[in-house]
């Protein structure tokens, strides 16, 4: 038998479809899909549009790897991949306490918006 763990979050998800079930009659069934998630690298020429993008606007920059699970990994199979990453406020990220400065947010859509210029060309 498989040792399965539950998050808090998983654990307000199946109470809620417990009373759902008691209230409708309705079965909720949760079943474990396995997903692989592999690994994807980002593609160098973009990886060096946002470099080129960042630098331009004056601002700092550093390349680095995400061990996050994101949906560039399944792009990544289909098409070139880059990502720009914002600072976060004590480096907290994929938390409710995470907290982006607007002005970071600002400078990361600014690079976005050149990036996606020089890949259109203009």
């Amino acid at each position: 038998m498989m040792e399965v763990t539950f998050s808090r979050r998983n654990l307000d998800v199946r109470a809620a479809a417990a009373t759902i079930t008691e209230e409708t009659g309705v079965s909720i069934d949760f079943v474990n899909l396995n997903v692989a998630s592999h690994p994807a690298l980002t593609d160098p020429a973009l990886r060096d549009i946002i470099v080129q993008a960042a630098t331009s606007l004056g601002l700092t920059h550093r390349v680095m790897p995400s061990g996050a699970g994101h949906d560039a990994q399944d792009m990544a199979s289909i098409a070139p991949t880059g990502m720009i990453f914002v600072p976060s406020v004590g480096g907290i990220s994929h938390s409710p306490k995470e907290f982006t400065h607007a002005q970071d947010i600002a400078n990361g859509s600014d690079v976005l918006l050149r990036a996606i210029l020089a890949v259109d060309g203009q």
